[in-house]
């Protein structure tokens, strides 16, 4: 079926930010839209909102006057229900409660015909559940956008448990036709996004209680190794807190405390002190006017060893051989079958995170996974307190001679970034193995919904299929609360694998 008609007219119901942009997309792209709000007002304010938002984009040579002119003509607010008859689909967005939802599709029901298309762009309800108090529920269908709907390009067109093949169809071509880039996925507690992206947050949280690390040097971390546009303190500040995790409460209650999306008990008792990010002047940072920013934790100058020995193949931080050499440090290779590791002039072992810790051997600094080891700014090591303070500082020396910034953390299993890409990797082969959506359209929605530097399927091709699955088995086996135990499809995914290379 193809996309909704731009002669039909579209509907959105509930008139806050979500809604105007929402209606401002439609509008844009050529359809008449009706804007309705049960309160009275609203929809004549937020057209009004709409059109001065249009005016910015004429001064930003983003639109032309005449097309402004001929969207604002397009645009009409309702004074009821009824004057959305005529409309080929209607989009809501109003609050997040079921009972809410429910009653106003039962109600628009009775008004519209039996073609238009029924979209909610609930980010954390079950559609399933919404649509399931409709006569004819599968024209029902989750039309998720991203805020600033106008900017953001992902849609996640959900299908409930009832949602026909020819709904969803044509609300994923309308989505397209409105310059949106959609994927399809089935109703699942999060959808795609909210539910592969709970580690970013869960990791990050984690290592602040397990006082590893301060929020700046976390968040470093994941910038300039990571290579995230944010880091999950400074994101869940600008989201706001109480939204953050209400969505990961309603993510983990969905999947009936499923331990894998426990919320964070830190970020629990800055929600509850009314911390909830740059809404409030105050979240995990201070953001008041003329506020300092903290800066990350960075070692101070070290003297670089004067040679490393390799042993062994150093797997997705094999660059890192690469950039020793360039910086005119000597490198011995030995081709060892006990491990993949550097060895430094003290004697001691520099290993990439592995999920053990350093209080497991003799002398080991630990060194993070970085997206690419090349142009990451910062390095993150970890030490435990056998670890011999020559041996830390040759390996501090050591980075800080390829170019990069160093941050010392605390010794936990897994460090940062490793930990966190290994979890996003494992939930989104589950995702997939489980019929929530296609490699394809889980790496498109994680790149483009919160900007991530890779898919989790490109990025496990990246570092191997075994990587992910090997990291997180030993992480569980420091924690087997469950949290980390790799799922059924990863260990699948690398047992494949290993059986296809003839390794087991």
């Amino acid at each position: 079926m193809t996309a909704l008609d731009l002669s039909s007219p579209v509907a959105v119901v509930g008139t806050g930010t979500m809604g105007q942009g929402i209606a401002q997309v439609a509008l844009v792209a050529g359809n008449p839209v009706r804007l309705y709000d049960a309160v009275p007002g609203r929809a004549r304010e937020a057209a009004e909102a709409i059109g001065a938002r249009l005016d910015r984009l004429v001064e930003k040579e983003r639109l032309t006057g005449a097309d402004r002119d001929a969207a604002r003509a397009r645009l009409h607010p309702a004074d009821g229900l009824a004057e959305l008859a005529d409309c080929g689909i209607v989009v809501e967005a109003v609050l997040e409660r079921l009972d809410v939802k429910q009653e106003l599709f039962r109600e628009l029901e009775d008004v519209v015909a039996e073609d238009c298309l029924l979209a909610t762009n609930t980010s954390s309800l079950s559609v399933t559940a919404i649509g399931g108090v409709l006569r004819h529920p599968g024209r029902f269908v989750g039309l998720h956008f991203f805020n600033p709907a106008p900017l953001l390009p992902l849609v996640e067109v959900v299908s409930g448990f009832a949602t026909d093949v020819t709904s969803a169809t044509r609300a994923y071509e309308t989505a397209r036709a409105w310059g949106k880039a959609p994927v399809a996925c089935a109703d699942t507690p999060g959808f795609i996004v909210n539910r592969i992206a709970r580690p970013f947050y869960a990791e990050a949280f984690a290592v602040y209680e397990a006082q590893a690390a301060d929020p700046a040097t976390i968040d470093a971390v994941l910038r300039e190794s990571g290579g995230f546009r944010m880091g999950a303190f400074e994101l869940t500040d600008l989201i706001g807190q109480d939204v953050n995790e209400a969505v990961t409460h309603s993510v983990w209650e969905a999947f009936f405390r499923d331990v894998r999306f426990a919320p964070s008990l830190a970020q629990r008792r800055l929600v509850e002190s009314g911390r909830h990010g740059r809404k409030t002047g105050r979240g995990w940072y201070d953001h008041a006017d003329g506020a300092e920013r903290p800066e990350p934790n960075t070692a101070e100058a070290a003297q670089a060893p004067a040679y490393v020995v390799a042993e062994g193949d150093l797997g997705p931080a094999s660059e890192v051989l690469a950039l020793i050499r360039e910086a005119g440090i000597p490198v011995r290779e030995e081709d060892e079958d006990h491990g993949t590791r550097l060895v430094l002039p003290s004697g001691g072992q520099l290993v990439l995170a592995d999920g053990q810790t350093s209080v497991e051997f003799r002398d080991v600094v630990y060194f993070d996974l970085a997206l690419d080891y090349r142009r990451a700014g910062r390095i993150a090591l970890s030490a435990s307190q056998d670890t011999s303070p020559r041996t830390l500082s040759e390996a501090v020396g050591l980075f800080q001679a390829l170019g990069k910034d160093v941050s010392v953390i605390g010794d936990v299993p897994g460090m940062i970034v490793a930990r966190t890409v290994a979890r996003i990797i494992d939930l989104a082969h589950d995702a997939v193995a489980k019929g929530v959506a296609t490699e394809e359209d889980v790496d498109t929605a994680m790149c483009l919904g919160v900007s991530y530097p890779l898919g989790p399927f490109e990025w496990s091709r990246k570092l191997g299929r075994g990587w992910a699955y090997d990291l997180l088995d030993e992480l569980h086996l420091r924690d087997p609360s469950g949290r980390y135990a790799p799922s059924l499809a990863l260990y699948r995914h690398a047992y494949a694998s290993e059986k296809r290379e003839g390794t087991a």
